[in-house]
């Protein structure tokens, strides 16, 4: 298993977003410093805003996995803001849904206890799955965040989502060229949360 922690820190940061994802946020397949994440460091301190980056994001990370490390993570780096993208790797192996909803359920909780405003970044499988279950699948980020009252961006994917060039030979993974787009789709949902506490 591939663990990427990568702290990005300006000199004014006060405060930390957190990006707990998968490979998506990982930067699977291309340089670390191209991945949306990092592009996300470099447009925080362009804009002088007084917020460093922490991706702790792992390839193949399951919401599982993610809700067993959640707690460390939090601990050590007690983030003002919490963009949690997981659940691509559960769909694609056809986890139950209510284990993936109830796994990102506990998730919002702790990083809301802990303290940080959060995004829920969600996802939407191939039509290969079956309707139901590419359907159900799609709406239980939006199910959890109404719940819970986070943030929600739908679809991380959504902007290159139908452009084949946009992916790598795997079809799963995007290009080095395309992630600023997806930083501009991730920005839109953020900025709202990036204030004080």
């Amino acid at each position: 298993m591939f663990f990427l922690l990568i702290g990005i820190r300006c000199a004014s940061a006060a405060d930390t977003v957190l990006v707990f994802g998968d490979s998506l946020s990982a930067g699977y397949g291309i340089a670390v410093q191209q991945s949306w994440p990092a592009l996300l460091a470099e447009r925080l301190q362009r804009e002088k805003l007084p917020y460093g980056v922490v991706n702790a994001s792992i390839s193949g990370e399951t919401t599982a996995g993610g809700r067993t490390r959640l707690p460390a993570v939090l601990k050590r780096h007690r983030p003002a803001v919490v963009i949690l993208a997981l659940g691509a790797n559960d769909g694609l192996r056809g986890l139950p849904l209510a284990e993936s909803r109830a796994n990102l359920t506990q998730m919002a909780r702790a990083a809301k206890a802990a303290g940080a405003r959060v995004l829920l970044v969600g996802m939407q499988l191939p039509p290969n799955y079956g309707p139901s279950y590419t359907r159900d699948f799609a709406a239980l980020f939006s199910t959890v965040a109404k719940q819970e009252k986070t943030a929600l961006l739908p679809f991380l994917l959504e902007p290159i989502a139908l452009d084949d060039a946009a992916f790598q030979s795997d079809r799963l993974h995007p290009i080095a060229a395309v992630q600023p787009k997806i930083l501009d789709h991730v920005w839109k949902s953020l900025k709202p949360l990036l204030k004080p506490r």
